[in-house]
């Protein structure tokens, strides 16, 4: 027969029959519990809320503070600023009615503290059509024989110019002197911020290199320093929000 003289598989002499054997199960440790940990949870104390405030800012004309209010709105959104203005012949007594004001020096007051900001030169404004205008630059002797119109808010004090005309009428203000100027009646003598302030195009104005400057100071009264004057007061010294005093 075919199957004759051969053996079964698996079994007698040979290669035995190959087993399959399953691997040994790995075993690992249980999962540990997760450690317990304490519920009791301590709130801080929540702050108190702060009073609705406004920071009223006092200036006089030609000061532009509008940099320092843009950063001021920036660090401190929940006080709105007060822009307040106020002339240089009453700025002592506006300082009672406001946190602090931009002024104009002098402001001798011990009550006050006084930070001196910047000096601007003064300059002469006349008539397009004056021949002062031929120059580059004035100086008190290219005066001599005009017409310097007197004001009741000179920002640069009593200015003395040898042989001026004394005008026939009363002082008066910047923004009036400056209109009478430009018919060609006289010239005034106000610092450069005054100048663009009341800007004309039948005026021009030049540079009076000897004459007085016109110092421009942040000033508060001492006993009102209050953490929000020391905040406009850091930001007009160019403090940023994170640095120390």
């Amino acid at each position: 027969m075919a199957n004759q003289g051969r053996r079964p598989r698996g079994s007698g002499k040979g290669t035995p029959a190959r087993r399959n054997k399953a691997a040994p199960a790995q075993r690992f440790p249980p999962p540990k519990p997760p450690r317990k940990t304490s519920s009791i949870v301590f709130d801080a104390p929540a702050p108190e809320p702060e009073e609705p405030r406004t920071f009223r800012l006092g200036a006089v004309p030609g000061a532009t503070p509008g940099k320092w209010i843009d950063a001021w709105k920036q660090r401190m959104p929940h006080v709105p600023l007060e822009l307040v203005p106020i002339e240089v012949a009453a700025q002592r007594d506006a300082l009672d009615e406001v946190d602090a004001a931009l002024v104009r020096l002098p402001l001798t007051d011990d009550a006050l503290h006084v930070i001196p900001l910047y000096d601007e030169v003064p300059v002469v404004v006349a008539s397009v059509e004056s021949h002062l205008l031929a120059a580059e630059e004035l100086t008190i002797a290219d005066l001599a024989g005009e017409v310097v119109i007197a004001l009741n808010d000179d920002a640069l004090g009593t200015l003395d110019v040898p042989d001026a005309v004394a005008p026939r009428f009363s002082a008066m203000s910047t923004g009036d002197a400056i209109a009478t100027a430009a018919t060609g009646t006289g010239v005034v003598i106000v610092p450069m911020s005054l100048a663009r302030l009341h800007h004309r195009k039948d005026v021009e104005h030049r540079p009076l290199v000897d004459g007085p400057t016109s110092t421009v100071a942040l000033a508060w009264l001492r006993d009102r320093t209050t953490p929000d004057v020391d905040t406009f007061v850091g930001i007009v010294r160019g403090r940023t929000a994170n640095s120390s005093r």
